[in-house]
């Protein structure tokens, strides 16, 4: 029964308690409701205050913008008015100086009509007087030619003729004198300009051979060349394209030629057969590869090479490797690469003298025998050929007609080409150039005028161009115009029968009549 009693006052206190905090939460919420009733109030209160007060302040800003407005307003409208009354006087000013302006050109409208019809009046009084003026002109010349009894046009043929005779004589002194003293000018400044080009450029010569020799250490050496049976040598001139001379000469080989570039794969296979030791016609084979693409490679370089030194560009690659075979290319003994170097740099001297293009006269130089480089591997002269691969490889016209007329096969176009003429004239006939002696030269040139002279008809004949032409002078009354032809070509086969000579010969032959009297 004790626990029910316990049970009992648990739950007796727990609700006493529970209505204590019941009752102390009521009465403390309906506090808290009260204050904040309080502060509400108290807010709409101040907030109606806020209200009112910026309300005030803004009707105040409100009546200041528009007194603000109104004042700008007002100045604006006294500045609009102030420049509109400005602008009225200015246009009335500039209204005022166009009327001044106008009546000043009226005035002057009026003047220049007086003045056009003084003008007219003028006028109509000089064309009286003119038309009255040649009415007295065609008396004057009636009465002169009544007088004289000549017409107009007899009389001016009479004066004219009268002062052609007076004054022929004196002009033609005067023109005679004139063209002496242009002619001695011309001639000592040409003089000067060759001798100063000359001087400026002087280069040493070593005359070249057109057959290689190569020394062998000794006499086994020549008999291992030759081979069991000859094997060797026919596999060496099979091979290179040459001919091996082997003589009673000690020690030494002689290869024969006209083919300067395989002569010279063929020494370059010899001198590396001879420190191989191995000779045989397979290693003969592979030292003649290794021999012909050394060459070829000098060829690429020396060809740069003169490119280089002379200042040429723009060159065609198989331009350069024609340059390149001009160094184993020899004329009379000199050297054809040097001597086209040579002609390069006198002609772009001689060039820079006139006034000319120094670039262009030194290409025309370096290229002008450029032929030469083919000729002994096809048919046709330096010349053609050279022609042929200038075109070829889209050279300019000038170098193609400084290379076409540096023998006089084709006329000069330009100054340049006679230049080119000139310097290579100069290049060949310098002492110790090339190796032809006098004695032989000019026993050449007297052979072949006598070939021509010994002809029927043939009066006169001359070897010129250094006995690269022959000019044949016949006689009219005997050689006809058909004729010339048929003797041109028995010319031509005489001197091909019994000349040994370099390049081509020109026969030209000239039949001319003439008739001249003497008045007296």
């Amino acid at each position: 029964m004790e626990w029910l009693y316990v049970v009992a006052g648990l739950l007796v206190g727990s609700a006493i308690t529970w209505i204590l905090v019941v009752l102390f939460y009521r009465k403390g919420l309906s506090k808290r409701q009260k204050k904040m009733q309080e502060d509400i109030l108290k807010a709409e209160s101040e907030s109606d205050k806020i209200v009112g007060e910026a309300q005030k302040a803004a009707e105040n800003r409100k009546r200041e913008l528009l007194l603000q407005a109104k004042e700008e307003i007002t100045k604006a409208k006294v500045e609009l008015e102030r420049d509109v009354r400005d602008r009225k006087a200015e246009l009335a000013k500039e209204r005022h100086r166009i009327e001044q302006k106008e009546e000043v050109l009226d005035k002057k409208l009026d003047i220049i009509d007086q003045k056009e019809s003084a003008l007219e009046t003028r006028v109509s009084d000089v064309l009286a007087m003119e038309e009255r003026a040649r009415e007295l002109e065609k008396q004057k010349v009636f009465e002169l030619e009544r007088i004289s009894g000549l017409s107009v046009d007899d009389a001016r043929h009479l004066v004219l003729e009268q002062a052609r005779q007076e004054f022929s004589h004196e002009m033609a002194a005067l023109l005679k004198n004139m063209e002496e003293k242009t002619k001695e000018e011309a001639d000592r400044k040409a003089k000067d300009i060759i001798v100063s080009s000359i001087q400026r450029y002087a280069s040493d010569y070593v005359s070249e051979v057109t057959v290689s020799v190569v020394s062998l250490p000794n006499d086994e050496m020549k008999g291992r060349i030759i081979g069991r049976e000859g094997r060797n040598i026919r596999a060496i001139e099979t091979i290179t394209g040459v001919d091996l001379i082997i003589d009673d000469t000690p020690e030494a080989v002689i290869l024969s030629s006209f083919d300067p570039i395989r002569r010279e794969i063929a020494r370059l296979t010899i001198e590396k057969l001879i420190v191989d030791g191995r000779i045989h016609p397979a290693r003969i084979e592979e030292m003649a590869n290794k021999a012909q693409k050394e060459v070829a490679q000098t060829i690429k370089q020396e060809g740069e090479r003169a490119a280089f030194d002379t200042g040429i560009i723009g060159l065609h690659p198989e331009i350069v490797k024609y340059l390149g075979k001009l160094r184993y290319r020899t004329s009379y003994g000199q050297n054809v690469l040097q001597h086209s170097i040579e002609v390069c740099w006198i002609a772009g001297m001689m060039a820079a003298e006139l006034g000319l293009d120094v670039t262009t006269a030194k290409r025309c130089g370096l290229l002008h025998d450029i032929g030469k480089a083919a000729d002994f591997e096809m048919e046709g002269s330096h010349i053609e050929l050279g022609g042929d691969i200038a075109r070829r490889f889209k050279e300019s016209d000038q170098v193609i007609n400084a290379i076409m007329s540096h023998h006089g096969d084709v006329e000069p176009d330009t100054p340049i080409s006679v230049l080119v003429a000139a310097a290579d004239a100069i290049s060949a006939a310098r002492p110790g150039a090339r190796r032809e002696n006098l004695e032989t030269y000019i026993k050449r040139i007297q052979k072949l005028e006598e070939i021509a002279t010994s002809f029927e008809g043939v009066e006169k004949s001359y070897a010129i161009q250094a006995g690269r032409e022959i000019r044949v002078m016949v006689k009219p009354e005997i050689v006809s115009d058909p004729e010339m032809i048929l003797k041109a070509r028995q010319i031509c086969q005489r001197i091909e029968q019994e000349l040994d000579y370099p390049g081509q010969i020109k026969v030209n032959i000239i039949r001319e009549t003439r008739a001249s009297d003497i008045a007296k």
